[in-house]
This record gives structure tokens, sequence and C-alpha cells, in this order.
């Protein structure tokens, strides 16, 4: 049998893939972290399913209910917020669940970044302006960063930044960023994208912090910073992609020359 551990997306029960959800309606055991999946994804698993919340177990306690229910001859389904590649975890989990000889299946799920963009209707890359996304997080009392990727020397390129896992520090990442991106510069965060409680927040990089203070924004939150993220940004950017000089161009590459 299978272990398929499973992005289930920003919250909404219906961005988790079609590959995810028919997995998911597969699978005889489900292992979810309760606090970060809405519970109305669960009804997608089969109506005999054994839901086992994760948010208070040990890594050995979440393997070993994997590893028994392979033994037992049934698939299993282990559901991560977000999308797995993205501060999920699940590498551990993956190493010791195939120590023990079970197949595992990767499924990816939107991550909270583009669940994030898609809210605010903003494009992230833009021409003329910004071409790179930089996806980064801030260290915490559990988990620091390593050596050359503090949040001073990544600014240091000044790309349109994505943290995740950092609205807790608004006052510390304001004051970081602002020497790299200026006081004026853009922001945008979001929190709970997708979900009921969603809660959208656009200011200046200086007026972060109360900003977010002002809205009790301090977890599950994404915030951009960057000039894309201007609001004024489709009035100056002209789109080469869709332009005439670029179709006549195409055109005049793709004429075939006449014989005769």
């Amino acid at each position: 049998m299978t272990v398929y551990f499973i992005g289930a997306g920003p919250g909404a029960p219906d961005l988790i893939t079609l590959r995810g959800a028919r997995a998911l309606a597969s699978c005889s055991v489900c292992l979810v972290a309760g606090s970060l999946v809405p519970e109305e994804m669960l009804e997608m698993c089969p109506p005999h399913a054994t839901i086992i919340d994760t948010a208070h177990m040990p890594l050995e306690q979440i393997v070993a209910s994997m590893v028994n229910a392979h033994h037992a001859g049934v698939d299993v389904a282990r559901l991560h917020s977000g999308d797995l590649s993205l501060y999920s975890a699940i590498t551990e989990q993956v190493a010791a669940v195939r120590a023990a000889d079970v197949p595992v299946e990767w499924i990816p799920g939107v991550p909270a970044f583009a669940a994030a963009a898609a809210v605010l209707e903003n494009e992230l890359t833009v021409p003329g302006v910004g071409q790179s996304l930089l996806i980064t997080r801030v260290s915490t009392l559990s988990t620091d960063m390593p050596v050359g990727e503090d949040l001073d020397s990544l600014a240091a390129s000044g790309v349109t930044l994505a943290l995740l896992l950092a609205a807790h520090q608004a006052e510390s990442i304001a004051n970081t960023l602002i020497p790299h991106y200026g006081a004026e510069c853009p922001t945008a965060t979001v929190a709970f994208a997708t979900q009921p409680q969603q809660k959208i927040v656009r200011c200046q990089l200086a007026n972060l912090p109360a900003s977010l203070a002002d809205s009790d924004i301090r977890r599950t939150a994404v915030i951009f910073v960057g000039t894309a993220l201007a609001a004024e940004q489709p009035d100056r950017v002209d789109s080469y992609l869709y332009s005439m000089a670029r179709m006549a161009k195409l055109r005049n590459r793709n004429r075939v020359p006449e014989i005769g």
C-alpha cells in the first residue's frame, strides 16, 4: 500500500488539486494537522475513514500510524497545509516511512504565496519592474536561518519578497528592509488567504508594523514587499508580450519565402 503526502492548499476546500482530492477519497486512513487544515476538507475522505489529528503527536507516533496502516493493507493520506515543497516539515516523515519499506507518493498543493497573490489580484513578476520573487522567512526561537540567508543579506538584491511565517516580527522586518527598499515601498499582506477569516492589508513598508497590529495579523500570513505591488502598476507597464511590435516580429519570422 502507499502513503500519499498531499498538499491541501491554502485553506479553501476547493483549492486542493484534483489528484489530491482523488487520493484523499481513496484512503482509509488520513493523518492531518487539525489546527492547519479546515474540517470541510476531510469530508472528501471515505465515510469509513479513520481520521488522525497529528497536531500534538510526536514524529515517532505519526510515522508508526502510517506504517501500521500500511501493514494493515490500507492506503494512507498525510494531509499538509499549503504545498509540500515549502515549510511543510515532511522530509523527516518521508525518510522514516521509506526506511520502513513503505511506498510514498508526493502530491503538490497550491502554495500560500500563490493563493495570496490571487486574492490580491497581483501579478508578482512585472516587465520592466521586477522579474524575480524571493520566498523566505525569518529566524524564530525554534528554527534559525542559515548563514547568508538572514533577511538583511537577502534583501540586498532588491527583488520582490514573499515572507512566510513572519507576521509576528513585522517591526523587525520593516527596520531591516527600509534601508534596502525605502520607507515608501509598497507592501501587501494576506492572512488566512481563501479562508472565511481572510484579511488583506496594503500599506507602505514604514507603516507595516502598525497596520498589521491594527488588523490583529500575527500568524498564517504572507507579506509581500516590492515595487511590483504598486497600485498604479498597470498604468505604467507596457506589455511587450502582446504588443504590435512583437506580433509583427513573429509574423516576419514565420513568413515563408515565395518561390518562382
